[in-house]
């Protein structure tokens, strides 16, 4: 993450401005849309149409949001339709490095030039790259979900639906509480600059974990009996929380571990066939521990916590 200016990486980890030191992720700028014929999207946004071959997915393995798309890439089994590269763990003064087989890039940040040369927005991943048109379709990670779930479905053969039309409004109103909160809250508390903003992430952050542990002692998933996008978006904050946010982000009143129905529920999801593979705790903890030197100077990675999702989750069909 971060913010090109004049041509030059600014690290922008906070808005600093009027923040009252608190951390306010800024909006993505590239919001187009995949949909089966290519048609415009949601509200009206550009449509590019679904094809196999067509699409690259850059993504870091540390990245929660990134994260995301790769397990819908998996669920919606997109792997031979959408191709990938990985960025290096570690970010520094020019933002993710990567060995891009496109172009022989050697930045994220000139893939984004590559769309607008004027560019000079926030330098992120995920990002979905159009080969054809040689943009970015979107690098806003809850809509890069969206687009996997259905817009290949036809070309796939795999109709599954982690945003089932019964529960939309369900999963929305946990997704905002869960983003704001948790997927958030934890960068809330660790690039907060005041203790004020600190403690009211911190608070807000234990308040939603409380909750989820309460929906998950009534039922087995966030919006009921079945597996949707709002347990997958929660899933990518939990599975880094004990080796990185507890810690690094001083979220530290609680370990996961502590609380016996989330930890069950991060254990069952992480069996699901394929899900394992997505993720990668070496890339984790060094691009957490290495590239946020305003936190951590050293760059020292910590040698634990010893953690095994493997385990039996001994959950039943609450």
């Amino acid at each position: 993450m971060g913010l090109l200016q004049d041509g030059q990486w600014v690290d922008q980890w906070y808005d600093t401005k009027n923040s009252g030191g608190e951390y306010r992720r800024k909006e993505s700028d590239f919001r187009h849309w995949i949909t089966p014929d290519g048609k415009l999207g949601p509200n009206g946004t550009p449509g590019y149409k679904a094809e196999k071959g067509r699409y690259h997915l850059y993504v870091s393995l540390a990245c929660p949001w990134a994260h995301r798309t790769l397990i819908f890439r998996t669920l919606k089994q997109l792997e031979d339709y959408i191709d990938v590269t990985v960025v290096d763990p570690v970010m520094l003064e020019n933002g993710w490095e990567l060995t891009d087989p496109l172009y022989d890039d050697n930045f994220l940040y000139q893939l984004y030039l590559r769309a607008d040369a004027q560019y000079e927005g926030r330098v992120t991943v995920p990002v979905l790259w159009d080969k054809h048109t040689k943009t970015i379709v979107s690098n806003e990670s809850s809509e890069i979900i969206r687009m996997f779930n259905s817009a290949f479905d036809h070309l796939t053969g795999n109709t599954e639906d982690y945003y089932p039309e019964g529960l939309r409004n369900t999963i929305d109103k946990i997704n905002d509480r869960v983003y704001q909160t948790i997927n958030n809250g934890v960068y809330r508390s660790g690039f907060a600059t005041t203790q004020v903003a600190y403690q009211n992430a911190f608070e807000q952050l234990f308040d939603s974990l409380d909750w989820v542990e309460g929906i998950l002692l009534r039922q087995r998933y966030l919006a009921g009996p079945q597996i949707t996008e709002a347990d997958w978006r929660l899933f990518t904050t939990l599975i880094r929380f004990d080796s990185v946010y507890y810690g690094h982000f001083k979220t530290n009143r609680r370990l996961i571990a502590d609380y016996p129905a989330i930890s069950a529920y991060v254990r069952e999801l992480y069996q699901v066939p394929g899900i394992a593979a997505t993720v990668n705790f070496d890339h984790i903890k060094t691009h957490y521990y290495v590239s946020h030197r305003t936190i951590n100077p050293t760059g020292i990675i910590p040698v634990g916590p010893a953690q095994n999702f493997t385990r039996p989750h001994h959950r039943g069909s609450q």
